[in-house]
């Protein structure tokens, strides 16, 4: 990382390992897609095998998270909260801890959405990783905020940044709301209990964005002090 004014100051940055975790957990979101694809396609020896690559992330992730935890520096002068960096890093966590049990959901049940609405589900699934992908751009801006004293127009840039990832939060609640409305409808032709664990993993998709929309927030909290 770069060093700057404040890093000489507050000693070594916690927003580097940070922004590696989230990486990490990205990752992790970005191969659910590739999942979901395999599982809509039926081929469920790819699925398989990128479930296995998604539970590797998610356990690198929660190392990441655990040293994060206790390498950051406990001191008053830090530039930023401290227990603003855990909330972040926590909901962070989430993202994989959320690819992987909607992928282990899939993987053991041999889930899938009904042909009809399948479409549909791997619009919700796509945007969800949208807004995973947009909560990971505006974290990586806190390496640069940090080097430049959380000043100027990299602050303008992360306002911005976090106001797309509203837009994409309101993507995903509309189109988790049309979801459960096309399944509802096909209730009485399909499993009860099929139906049921559907159910839950559209919430969850839903659910991916409600998390990257959480992260936006909890960095509006980190500019704000």
């Amino acid at each position: 990382m770069r060093s700057s004014f404040l890093a000489g100051i507050f000693g070594r940055s916690p927003v580097e390992p940070l922004i590696q975790h989230m990486a990490k957990s990205a990752e992790a979101g970005r191969r659910l897609m590739v999942f979901i694809d395999a599982a809509l396609a039926g081929d469920w020896d790819t699925a398989g095998q990128v479930r296995k690559e998604i539970s590797r992330l998610e356990h690198e992730a929660d190392e990441l998270k655990s040293s994060l935890r206790k390498r950051m520096p406990s001191t008053l002068l830090m530039p930023v909260d401290r227990g603003d960096l855990l909330d972040l890093i926590g909901q962070q966590d989430k993202i994989a801890n959320r690819a992987k049990d909607i992928a282990g959901m899939m993987y053991h049940r041999r889930l899938t959405p009904p042909a009809s609405v399948a479409t549909l589900f791997r619009e919700l699934a796509a945007r969800s990783i949208d807004a995973v992908d947009q909560a990971e751009r505006s974290v990586n801006e806190l390496e640069e905020l940090f080097t430049v004293g959380f000043r100027g127009t990299e602050i303008q840039l992360i306002d911005r940044m976090i106001t797309k990832l509203s837009e994409i939060e309101d993507d995903t609640d509309r189109l988790v709301s049309e979801l459960l409305s096309r399944v509802f409808e096909l209730e009485n032709e399909l499993p009860p209990v099929s139906v049921m664990f559907l159910y839950r993993v559209i919430e969850w998709l839903g659910g991916l964005g409600d998390i990257a929309h959480r992260i936006g927030g909890l960095l509006q909290r980190v500019i704000a002090r």
